[in-house]
């Protein structure tokens, strides 16, 4: 898309959301705005991050494209939590992690098998993602089997303590990954001859793009809760799957594009890496600054969260585990998204 035209969509979307916000005193309106400004502000991140990706290498650029990416979904968090709408802040962290699984993931490997009839990347790393996507559902399946019969204070204790883990283990893992072992979980594949920006351009943008979906964010978690009692629809799925989906929106732009340009191992980077830094990094940050903010949140996610992030780990490192994919599997991940929403939506 033509970059003038790009801005003028970004721009446009930013004034509807102000006018809403400030002067409609419509609160379904607001929230359709933002979600509207949220994502073309996502879209602009994403292009932010891969332009900065090309000057950092695949590794590293990968690693700032689910960063990045995941800013959405941690600053919306951020202000859930103000709130106090834990049970939307664990909905959304949920919807996240299965979205990037199922949804990012599965939209690439699905569009970029149409082009290409296999596209390979890094086993090795593949089986690392597999390890620490386990990790995850122990951390969060233990607490919601024992934490039920604790008293309130033994539960906020515990819920810092595994959230603390998480964030030193992710770390350990990024350190591992690049820095120890970096050559091993590598991927060769082609670049983009030339980026959007400059340097210094591309972290520019990086940083206003994030400033702009922080004040969207917090427009539009505002107004979620109005439009979730208006429709009927629940905590859980406005959480798990509309916000989430917003919150992807960066995710989907850069991994999609990634996979048409036959580089999937970039994609694959993104999608898991965004789940695994969701469930390792963002959530129990979460756990933190609710603590700090002086209304603390424990970890205890519901049967449905765990079910769901349960199942969209199996059947990722089931596709995964063999570092190739074709357009199929992405129809079965986009089938198991299918299958969860719908749940949701009834549950």
């Amino acid at each position: 898309m033509n970059l003038k035209l790009f801005f003028s969509l970004v721009g446009g979307s930013m004034l509807l959301a102000l006018y809403a916000h400030y002067f409609s005193g419509n609160e379904m309106l607001q929230f359709a705005t933002s979600s509207l400004a949220i994502i073309f502000l996502a879209a602009w991140l994403g292009k932010s991050t891969e332009s900065v990706a090309h000057y950092a290498g695949d590794r590293i650029g990968g690693f700032l494209n689910a960063t990045f990416g995941n800013a959405a979904e941690l600053i919306i968090a951020f202000f859930l939590v103000k709130e106090g709408l834990f049970d939307m802040v664990k909905a959304s962290i949920t919807g996240a992690i299965i979205g990037n699984m199922l949804l990012v993931l599965g939209l690439s490997t699905l569009l970029g098998g149409l082009k290409y009839k296999e596209q390979t990347f890094n086993g090795r790393l593949a089986s690392h993602n597999a390890s620490l996507m386990t990790l995850a559902i122990v951390a969060l399946f233990i607490p919601a089997v024992f934490m039920f019969d604790l008293p309130m204070i033994k539960v906020e204790i515990i819920s810092i303590v595994i959230a603390s883990l998480l964030i030193i283990a992710y770390i350990l893992w990024l350190i591992f990954s690049m820095i120890t072992h970096s050559d091993f979980l590598s991927d060769i594949e082609p670049q983009e001859s030339d980026a959007v920006w400059s340097k210094g351009v591309s972290l520019l943008m990086l940083a206003v793009s994030t400033f702009f979906v922080a004040v969207v964010s917090e427009w539009l978690v505002e107004g979620v809760q109005h439009v979730s009692k208006s429709l009927g629809w629940s905590e859980l799925f406005v959480g798990a799957f509309v916000i989430a989906i917003i919150g992807n929106a960066a995710e989907h732009s850069a991994a999609l594009l990634l996979a048409l340009k036959g580089r999937i191992g970039a994609a694959v980077e993104i999608a898991i890496g965004s789940s695994l830094q969701i469930a390792l990094f963002v959530a129990p940050t979460l756990v933190i600054i609710s603590l700090l903010l002086g209304n603390p949140m424990d970890i205890v996610f519901t049967t449905f969260e765990l079910a769901a992030i349960g199942v969209a780990t199996f059947i990722t490192i089931s596709i995964t585990r063999d570092g190739a994919t074709n357009w199929f599997e992405g129809v079965l991940l986009l089938t198991v998204y299918i299958i969860l929403g719908t749940v949701f939506f009834f549950a």
